[in-house]
């Protein structure tokens, strides 16, 4: 129980994708202008990261390292987060129209997003046993979409603000992710 607390921690918030590893940065400035919509990203996010982390390390595990295929690595987990991300466009267009809309180009982009990528290589670089990679995939999603989720409360709370009109936009929006990045900084001395 505390080896999945402190997994929990470490890839929630010591070692966030976002704050401290700098992924899926795109996602991140572009969809959290609105919470539901952050909420609706984080979700899909959190699927495919979990989803396509799970297939990756089998994938490793059993097809690649055994056949001395290492070299394949990046391609072949390219094309299994596409297949996920393929899926969760199908499900999101059918369960929820609305969200389809507001997420636009930025559903199919997931495929892109270095966040799902990076969290498939740290699996692998990191050698965990299939539980762990499922439950650090997952804990590394939930801090990401909790950071999405942040940062688009953060920013509907801005757009209302008496901003200086030199700082108004992506400005505004790059020093409060600066100062989240700081804040999360303070979660470092907890892995321990």
């Amino acid at each position: 129980m505390r080896e999945t607390l402190l997994l929990l921690v470490s890839a929630a918030l010591v070692n966030n994708v976002i704050l401290a590893r700098f992924l899926g940065l795109c996602s991140f400035m572009g969809v959290t202008t609105r919470i539901d919509t952050a909420v609706g990203m984080g979700m899909a996010t959190t699927f495919v990261i979990t989803v396509s982390s799970m297939a990756d390390w089998a994938v490793e595990t059993w097809l690649l390292v055994p056949n001395d295929l290492a070299y394949l690595r990046t391609v072949t987990f390219i094309l299994v987060i596409a297949g996920a991300v393929q899926f969760t466009e199908m499900a999101v267009r059918k369960l929820s129209p609305s969200l389809f809309q507001m997420l636009g180009i930025y559903l199919p982009l997931i495929t892109t997003n270095c966040a799902v990528l990076g969290v498939a290589l740290l699996l692998v670089e990191g050698r965990m046993s299939f539980i762990n990679s499922a439950l650090f995939a997952f804990f590394s999603s939930l801090g990401y979409s909790l950071v999405m989720v942040m940062f688009a409360g953060l920013r509907e709370r801005l757009a209302v603000s008496d901003a200086p009109r030199l700082f108004e936009g992506p400005p505004l929006g790059f020093i409060t992710a600066s100062l989240l990045a700081l804040a999360f900084m303070g979660f470092s001395g907890i892995s321990a």
